[in-house]
């Protein structure tokens, strides 16, 4: 996520709540983007350090564990920019320039100059930011799968320019020799039977072998996973989209809920203000007076009901408001109290960390270090294909 003020409830269901689960699911790294928030924010960066701050707090007080998944902040792994760097060499500007959000940003964000080159190569950035840690699958809402295929054609393009080692084949039967007499027989048969027959319950079978052996280094896993298909090396493997089902979360003035439009309910907001914040949204406007009936699928304040209520609740909203027997003020009671009690934990566990700031700081620095033993190993590969290595 990026670090442009503090989080509110959309990102918490949008995101946060998926990622909560996945950490227990997936070896995961999650990191605040501040190099991305540069992208569009480069003239007011005089709170990044806060919002960087504040980002971990947030995620720390809804469940995401150091204990169980990697966090970092991506400045601090500077292997990122050094791949991005590298990746934009081989990257053509006509992808860049037919990214969906380039244009549409372009134009909805009038008040900053987005003629940057920053800012074109932002998708780049994104692709390093995945690619660096060769992630199988990345969570993302349908808006971004657009991101990531770019990011596999990326990774695509760089494996076919440098994939191709001199002396592939002989390097990689040295490697199958490294598995051992069974792993590499049953290797090479099913290698054949993929290659000769089209298998591809051979290739799987393949596949799922590489994956169990601990003696082959990471280069010598990947090589082989290219000479399965009869291909180079895969330097950079492609990821896979992990699909999330992202509510649009609606804001207090209808629109969907963004710190753009000054709309939000914070993940840590105090009960009073939650109150005043929901009886003061909007609701149905055919209901002028508490005896006019209403249509709930028009009523940003149901939209949070089937966020926060169970079926009983719901169904009396829907009743109620459709045949004008409860008043708005009435509907948005028990909305009130879920979002207090989802919140409650939040702002129990952020205490914690706001009461001592180095706590957070070490964990920021723990993340970096273990996520840079993986960007080193990931950047020396990449380095070495290129023809950088010493």
């Amino acid at each position: 996520m990026r670090p442009t003020g503090r989080l509110h409830i959309g990102h918490y269901h949008g995101a946060l709540k998926n990622w909560i689960r996945l950490q227990h699911q997936y070896d995961c790294y999650f990191f605040v983007a501040d190099f991305h928030a540069l992208t569009t924010h480069y003239q007011d960066t005089a709170d990044l350090e806060q919002y960087t701050f504040d980002t971990v707090v947030d995620w720390l007080a809804a469940g995401l564990s150091p204990g169980a998944a990697t966090i970092f902040v991506q400045s601090k792994v500077p292997e990122h920019a050094e791949l991005h760097l590298l990746l934009s060499m081989i990257t053509p500007v006509p992808w860049l320039e037919r990214v969906p959000s380039y244009k549409d940003q372009q134009a909805n964000i009038a008040d900053r100059n987005l003629g940057t080159y920053g800012f074109l190569g932002y998708p780049v950035l994104q692709a390093a930011d995945v690619l660096m840690y060769r992630a199988g699958h990345v969570p993302v809402g349908a808006d971004q799968v657009a991101h990531l295929e770019l990011a596999r054609e990326i990774a695509r393009r760089f494996n076919h320019i440098f994939g191709r080692e001199p002396q592939f084949e002989t390097t990689a039967e040295q490697a199958i020799d490294q598995m051992g007499k069974r792993p590499a027989r049953l290797y090479r048969q099913a290698r054949r039977d993929y290659l000769e027959q089209g298998d591809t319950d051979a290739l799987a079978r393949a596949q799922a072998l590489l994956g169990e052996q601990q003696n082959l280094s990471i280069g010598n896993r990947e090589r082989l996973f290219g000479y399965l298909e009869g291909s180079g090396r895969i330097i950079l493997p492609e990821p896979k989209a992990l699909l999330t089902g992202a509510p649009v979360v609606p804001g207090i003035d209808g629109r969907k809920m963004s710190k753009s439009y000054n709309n939000t309910i914070r993940m840590r907001e105090s009960p009073d203000s939650v109150e005043q914040k929901v009886k003061t949204m909007v609701t149905d406007p055919a209901r002028v007076r508490r005896s006019d009936p209403g249509d709930p699928s028009k009523c940003p304040v149901f939209d949070l009901h089937r966020l926060y209520s169970d079926d009983d609740v719901k169904t009396w909203a829907a009743d109620g408001c459709r045949g004008a027997s409860i008043g708005c003020v009435d509907c948005k009671r028990p909305l009130i109290d879920a979002i207090n009690r989802e919140q409650a934990p939040f702002i129990e566990r952020a205490e914690q960390f706001d009461n001592d700031p180095n706590l957070v700081r070490s964990i920021i620095l723990d993340g970096a270090e273990a996520a840079r033993a993986e960007a080193r190993e990931t950047l020396d590969e990449v380095k070495a294909a290129v023809g950088l290595s010493r």
